[in-house]
């Protein structure tokens, strides 16, 4: 049983650097001054302990405002309106920012290739649009694709933030459960220990 404590502590060790890995590169309260824009904001965003809780309440409106904004056609201006967005939905900011990346120049062109066909798609399925000149029908579909896709990810980032979520709570208590385990089944005279000394 002990064997399996350390095991589970060596495990729990792993997840929590590769974590620190993960966020290593994102604005964190320690950090938020050396990025650009948001350090204009540094002082403020210090204050307010929302947007560095990865408690459920802040999780969520950031993975739905984030995902919903990096697929809109905002490319340059995203990070200042994901502070602005942490800010208003009272989300977590490190989130927020992160799902920004989704859209680098890279993804740029597919992403809102797709966003524009499935946009363009649902307008001409509502019949709306079909008079608006062809590049205001464009500019139209890109944020009603943006919007529909940004939420339909968000829903299943969402699925996938609690089901980790749940995994996290059970990965806990059966470690909690090895150590109670591990604690009432020690050894109280250990070897090597001289019984007068104790």
């Amino acid at each position: 049983m002990q064997h399996e404590f350390d095991a589970k502590l060596r495990q729990l060790l792993r997840r929590r650097r590769w974590i620190r890995r993960l966020l290593r590169p994102l604005p964190r309260r320690a950090n938020v001054h050396r990025y650009p824009v948001i350090k204009w904001f540094a002082g403020r965003a210090k204050r307010y302990p929302f947007l560095w809780s990865f408690q459920r309440a802040n999780v969520l409106p950031a993975l739905y405002g984030g995902m919903v904004l990096s697929l809109l056609p905002l490319y340059g201006f995203q990070l200042p309106l994901a502070f602005g967005l942490a800010l208003l939905l009272r989300a977590n900011l490190t989130i927020t920012v992160a799902l920004q990346f989704i859209t680098n120049p890279l993804t740029i062109a597919p992403i809102y290739g797709g966003t524009a066909w499935i946009g363009s798609k649902l307008m001409v399925m509502a019949g709306v649009g079909a008079d608006l000149p062809r590049a205001l029908f464009i500019a139209n579909a890109l944020f009603v694709g943006g919007t529909v896709v940004g939420l339909a990810l968000a829903l299943l980032s969402d699925l996938l933030w609690r089901l980790a979520a749940w995994e996290a709570r059970a990965f806990r208590s059966k470690l909690e459960a090895l150590r109670a385990h591990a604690a009432a089944h020690a050894d109280p005279n250990p070897p090597g220990v001289d019984q007068d000394l104790r």
